[in-house]
C-alpha cells in the first residue's frame, strides 16, 4: 500500500508545481490515463486569513474535476489533507503572503493534496512546499 500512497502523493506535487494552465491539463490527462483522478487550482493571499478559503478552494477543486465526491467522508478527507499541507508551512508563512498553487490526487481510497507556494517578504522571496495524505471513503461502483 505503501507505494500507492507515494504514487499520488507525487502526482499531488507535480500538479501543484505545474506552471501553466496546458502544461495542467497535460498532466491531468496522463494520470487520468493511469486512473488517478486529478485537481489544481492558483491562490494566493495573505497566509493566515487564507487558511479557510485554501480549504475551501481545494474541496471546490476537487468536486468540478470529479476527484471526490460531494459527501461528508470525501470532503472531510480533502479538508483534512489540505490543513496538514498548510501546518508544514507556516513556520515560513506566517504573517507573510503567499502565491503558488494546490495539487490534488486521488486513487481509490488514496488522497493527496500538496500546497507549492511562493512566500513574500519584500524582494526575498521563499518557497514552501506542504503534503497532506488522507484515506478517503472507496467511491461506489468505482
Amino acid at each position: 500500500m505503501m507505494a500507492q500512497s507515494k504514487k499520488i502523493a507525487l502526482a499531488a506535487l507535480k500538479m501543484a508545481m505545474t506552471e501553466s494552465r496546458e502544461e495542467e491539463a497535460h498532466l491531468k490527462e496522463s494520470y487520468l490515463r493511469l486512473g488517478v483522478k486529478t485537481a489544481a487550482v492558483d491562490y494566493g493571499g495573505e497566509y493566515v486569513s487564507s487558511i479557510r478559503k485554501i480549504v475551501e478552494r481545494a474541496i471546490v477543486a476537487a468536486k468540478r474535476e470529479g476527484a471526490i465526491q460531494e459527501t461528508h467522508g470525501d470532503e472531510g478527507a480533502v479538508a483534512g489533507a489540505t490543513r496538514e499541507a498548510l501546518s508544514q508551512i507556516i513556520n515560513k508563512a506566517m504573517g507573510l503572503n503567499i502565491g503558488g498553487k494546490i495539487g490534488i490526487a486521488r486513487q481509490d481510497d488514496h488522497l493527496s493534496v500538496a500546497v507549492f507556494f511562493g512566500i513574500g517578504l519584500l524582494h526575498l522571496d521563499e518557497v514552501a512546499v506542504g503534503l497532506g495524505h488522507r484515506v478517503a471513503p472507496k467511491e461506489v461502483g468505482g
